[in-house]
């Protein structure tokens, strides 16, 4: 069952300029037009490099932002501009967990007050029960319930990150909205996390929108993968399907980053693109990745192309290319 689909999604952030007028002088185009969808108790993956509107795309998804344009469709109701009166019946189902442990936490309350706040202001369990519900949840992601009245600052960064979660739990959410949730922690701290997560997936169905850039997390935790380039999925499948026969060059150069991850036995070799990111102000035409792309053509710069499956690919396996890669073991391979 698909619990949330976003379909032509965009989000274009103005940019103010002038010095005793201010006037929109451009746009930042985060997110431009991206469709993706969300199997109950599923994790899809979306991955990129820095700045290329993942957490723009997640806020959007909880509709923490209002999309320029689009939809957003949350279990068949359509919520893409829905005001705060409509939205708050469906605020307990979609949480987030955000990256920074340090920052999405108030130093000023203790662990007790702070994943009981979310049960306090939407009246969820009895006042009288809310206090056990909080030891519960501590206990649940690793902590020890007798530390509610501690303050943030005496846990450390993954004890933290394990406090955010018990938070986004503490409304039995359906939908979690994990913005690069292991980013700022030791890879050790990183591996015990990501496997709390799935231990809690399993045992709670709930579905992710995991967004990261650590390839290696992605394929760990997620059924499906999607690939964001400058505001564009440029590709998208199930997770065997695009780590082991990427089609987009894009895929293809991030995956190469990526030691352990093998083709046919061996490893990638590295792929290193050319120059930066374009800015999301003005972006290349046709297809985004060409200033960077060793296979661009004439035709990349005038034709945007389009998002389909490549013969080759599975059903469910989308790549938006050209000249797409071919796949390992093809004779053109």
């Amino acid at each position: 069952m698909t619990l949330l689909e976003l379909s032509g999604l965009r989000k274009h952030f103005p940019v103010k300029g002038g010095f005793l007028v201010r006037r929109q002088v451009g746009q930042v185009h985060a997110v431009d037009g991206i469709d993706l969808s969300i199997q109950a108790g599923q994790t899809l993956g979306l991955v990129g490099e820095s700045g290329c509107g993942k957490s723009t795309a997640g806020r959007l998804a909880a509709r923490l932002l209002e999309p320029t344009d689009g939809r957003v469709v949350y279990d068949g109701r359509d919520i893409s501009h829905a005001g705060r009166r409509a939205l708050k019946p469906i605020r307990p189902d979609i949480q987030m967990i955000f990256q920074d442990p340090y920052a999405s936490l108030n130093p000023r309350h203790t662990v007790g007050s702070i994943v009981r706040g979310p049960m306090d202001i939407n009246d969820l369990h009895s006042p009288g029960t809310r206090d056990a519900k909080v030891r519960e949840l501590l206990e649940t992601v690793g902590l020890n319930p007798e530390h509610v009245n501690r303050f943030p600052h005496e846990f450390s960064g993954g004890q933290r990150q394990r406090i955010g979660i018990a938070r986004a739990l503490a409304l039995e959410p359906r939908l979690i909205v994990a913005d690069e949730p292991v980013s700022a922690l030791d890879v050790s701290i990183q591996a015990q996390v990501v496997n709390l997560l799935r231990r809690l997936q399993r045992e709670l169905g709930i579905a992710f929108l995991f967004i990261a850039h650590d390839l290696a997390v992605v394929r760990h935790f997620s059924q499906r993968v999607a690939v964001m380039y400058l505001g564009k999925i440029v590709e998208i499948a199930d997770r065997t399907s695009l780590y082991e026969r990427p089609r987009h060059p894009y895929t293809h150069a991030l995956l190469s980053a990526v030691p352990e991850v093998e083709v046919d036995g061996a490893p990638r070799e590295r792929i290193r693109l050319r120059g930066d990111v374009p800015s999301p102000i003005d972006p290349p035409s046709g297809c985004r990745f060409r200033t960077r792309c060793w296979k661009a053509q004439p035709t990349c710069a005038v034709e945007e192309p389009p998002l389909v499956r490549l013969p080759g690919n599975g059903e469910g396996h989308l790549t938006a290319c050209h000249f797409p890669e071919p796949p390992p073991g093809s004779p053109a391979a």
